[in-house]
């Protein structure tokens, strides 16, 4: 299925479900569509029982997403109340990646610039291909960057690495990436696509209510104390015990043999 005018793409693959940013002639620079279409294909996928991950990356090979697409800045950021709607837009759209209930995996090749890095950071887990260049190159358009966007980096790498990437505006290599906590894994290019259906059919396999449970925890976690709301990971907890999957898990364990998980 396709959506923004053929630049967004779902697709379903067994348990996985494909996000693929399809704007290769630009690099797959966002474009305003294409932040409207994440929530909407976020909620597809959630919607089928039968997708238990998620996978997010760029058509072709030279970029995960370059950034924003700049070009319609002069129409879709040329007022305050534009600029108002664009950014409500794509930090919806952010928001809906970092707490969609399903598991998320940024797939990484090429350029991941900007924007492409709050999408990437937006995701549970990232793996880059070695040819991956990850920058966010505010500083030297004179953007101002906003907080939840800076508050999601600092989660990841911390206060020193995330004001060097602000304020040095520079491109950093997967190696570096790696070394900082911004990505959990650099392979060759060759071998990336392999190591996400890898990791993404071993979440799959795993009891679903954990795992969600386990994304909210970590969530709430994230929170100051006085905005973690327990009682409801708790409840999450308490779901996964009166699970028919639990009791599954059990059996399959002593019976030496995978367990098949429902997700009820």
């Amino acid at each position: 299925m396709t959506y923004a005018s053929g630049r967004m793409i779902a697709k379903k693959e067994g348990a996985i479900g494909w996000m693929i940013f399809n704007q290769p002639e630009k690099r797959n620079a966002i474009s305003f569509d294409m932040w409207e279409a994440i929530p909407r294909i976020l909620d597809d996928f959630v919607s089928d029982e039968a997708v238990r991950v998620i996978v997010l990356t760029g058509a072709g090979e030279q970029a995960f997403i370059s950034g924003a697409d700049i070009s319609q800045f002069g129409e879709k950021r040329n007022s305050p109340e534009t600029v108002l709607l664009y950014n409500t837009t794509a930090d919806s759209a952010t928001e809906a990646l970092a707490t969609v209930s399903k598991p998320t995996i940024a797939m990484v090749r090429g350029y991941c610039m900007g924007g492409g890095v709050g999408v990437a950071a937006s995701c549970d887990l990232r793996f880059a291909a070695d040819d991956a260049r990850f920058a966010i190159p505010a500083a030297k358009l004179g953007l101002g960057y906003r907080y939840v966007g800076v508050k999601r980096l600092v989660d990841l790498v911390g206060p020193s690495f995330a004001k060097e990437i602000f304020f040095t505006g520079r491109q950093f290599s997967a190696a570096e990436a790696l070394a900082m906590g911004l990505i959990n894994r650099g392979v060759a290019a060759a071998e990336l696509e392999a190591l996400v259906n890898e990791v993404a059919a071993g979440i799959a396999a795993n009891a679903p209510l954990t795992v969600s449970s386990i994304k909210l925890s970590v969530g709430e976690a994230m929170k100051p104390e006085d905005e973690r709301d327990l009682a409801k990971v708790q409840a999450a907890v308490d779901a996964c015990f009166a699970s028919q999957d639990y009791i599954e898990g059990r059996t399959a364990f002593m019976e030496k043999r995978k367990p098949a998980f429902k997700g009820r």
